[in-house]
């Protein structure tokens, strides 16, 4: 089985090449390993299926923490990394983001392509195995979900059919094509899932929260530009349909404590995770510790790196009792001195005592964060995020599940959709059923401002900022330290690279 497993990585390596195109080490592989000879390697040989789909399902460890779906909150109006004297300038990588000023080379977004497209054809290559009916259905939902995050960030999709040839190059879903793909999928496979709800597998109530997505967003994704379209009431209703079959089973429910969903054993213990990373604690969960290692200061427990706050505009969203806002947690609290949420003002440690700067001013956060950041503020200057909630325990590989899909998120996309719709009243009894929850009070009427506020305060870090943006027309507006962005920005440039190895795929407009 070894040989099985190390032969097949070859093919996933090769086929990840053919989707990003070569550079000089691509070239170099190929020319060790060509493409008939990994044919010829795997003929015949039929590798354990319940393998493979662990790594399909792996692979979803490669988009948090410091990853992919961080990008999503950095290129919006909810997170920002400051040039901070000589840290985090990166070559101005992080102020591209924040300010929309990223060029079809950028290095991030190449990362960030590779990553979905290798989630991809993970799911792809396991399903020419002949798996059985449940595990056929769990690694279409894997591709529909990759093909979904692909279409939302750069409208085409490079594809290829299970078994096909290796030489062949990926054919190209067109945007319309691609969620038209995801829907179908997603329908035709759902009563196969399992019916349980264990986060980190595909599960019916996965298809029907990814479904309420896809029909959410149809309308952006069938446009031609991104700034121009209308929601239909058929999709509408679909949304509505596949929410309710989420929310009428009452398998899930708001955790009376919001954090609960974020913490090292939320897996296991929250009531609202309906898709998730699997992350194990000591074990392995990539990157998961850059939520809040990045946020933390040096002098902070545990020690972070100073980098990333959120915009002071975003943080004035909130009512002080807002329990999204800040809570204090106990065992973080005598652990580590920190409370979840956003941290501002001064900053203790778990004995009380209050903590320093390295040049021994008070460590006392400021709401204000300028993207250069200079002098007395160069330590202190932003609002910081602790949403995630580190477990001191297993600091380096906690075991927090990442959650691309929950149950607070279902709630306010059937908002959406009944307010879409024209349904304001019932669209305003779930937000405030929720808000009641959470801490917040009441809200007096629903329109887009305040639902699009109120999906900000609910999703910050969960990697949706940047979809509800453009979905409410919104993402190309001037916010903190960003003037105006141009519409080339609604999407993300493909590496010149998968530009060159692939003529059907077109590079998107201005870059």
């Amino acid at each position: 089985m070894k040989k099985i497993r190390t032969k097949l990585l070859a093919v996933i390596a090769i086929i990840t090449f053919l989707f990003v195109g070569c550079s000089d080490l691509d070239e170099e592989l190929q020319d060790r390993l060509t493409l008939e000879q990994v044919e010829e390697a795997t003929a015949g040989e039929t590798p354990d299926v319940s393998n493979l789909l662990t790594e399909a399902y792996g692979t979803l460890r490669e988009l948090h923490g410091s990853g992919a779906d961080i990008i999503s909150d950095h290129v919006s109006d909810a997170l920002i990394a400051p040039t901070r004297g000589g840290d985090w300038d990166d070559n101005g990588a992080w102020r591209a983001l924040h300010q929309h000023t990223w060029d079809a080379d950028f290095g991030n977004l190449r990362n960030f392509f590779n990553r979905y497209t290798t989630g991809l054809f993970s799911a792809i290559d396991l399903l020419q195995f002949n798996p059985n009916t449940q595990q056929e259905a769990e690694a279409r939902f894997l591709r529909a979900f990759y093909v979904f995050w692909i279409c939302d960030g750069w409208g085409q999709v490079p594809m290829r059919e299970p078994g096909a040839p290796l030489a062949d190059l990926p054919y190209v879903l067109s945007s319309p094509e691609a969620i038209a793909f995801v829907i179908s999928e997603l329908e035709a496979i759902v009563g196969n899932l399992p019916e349980d709800d264990v986060p980190w597998v595909a599960t019916q109530a996965a298809a029907y929260a990814l479904l309420a997505k896809a029909y959410l967003n149809k309308a952006v994704y069938e446009s031609d530009d991104r700034q121009t379209f209308s929601f239909n009431t058929g999709d509408m209703s679909k949304v509505i349909e596949n929410c309710d079959a989420i929310i009428n089973p009452g398998d899930f429910e708001l955790e009376a404590e919001y954090f609960e969903n974020f913490t090292a054993d939320n897996g296991e213990n929250s009531s609202e995770l309906i898709f998730s990373s699997n992350n194990i604690a000591g074990i392995q969960s990539n990157s998961m510790r850059g939520f809040w290692m990045s946020a933390l200061h040096y002098n902070q427990t545990p020690g972070g790196w100073n980098g990333f706050s959120t915009l002071a505009d975003f943080y004035n969203t909130f009512e002080a009792d807002d329990q999204r806002r800040s809570a204090e947690l106990t065992t973080l609290k005598e652990q580590t001195g920190l409370i979840a949420g956003l941290m501002i003002g001064q900053q203790y440690n778990a004995a009380g005592e209050a903590l320093q700067d390295r040049q021994g001013n008070p460590l006392s956060f400021t709401l204000e964060s300028p993207i250069i950041v200079s002098g007395d503020l160069l330590e202190v200057s932003g609002v910081r995020i602790m949403k995630w909630i580190p477990n001191m325990d297993n600091e380096d590989t906690p075991g927090n599940k990442f959650s691309f899909l929950r149950y607070g998120d279902v709630l306010l996309t059937k908002a959406e959709a009944l307010m879409r719709s024209g349904d304001n009243g019932p669209a305003l009894t779930i937000v405030n059923d929720l808000r009641e929850v959470r801490g917040a009070s009441a809200l007096s009427s629903i329109d887009e401002a305040s639902l699009l506020a109120e999906r900000g305060r609910e999703l910050y870090m969960e990697g949706w900022r940047r979809n509800d943006l453009i979905r409410y027309g919104k993402f190309l507006d001037a916010w903190q330290d960003k003037t105006v962005s141009d519409p080339t920005y609604l999407l993300f440039p493909f590496p010149s690279s998968q530009i060159v190895a692939n003529p059907d795929l077109q590079q998107n407009p201005g870059y």
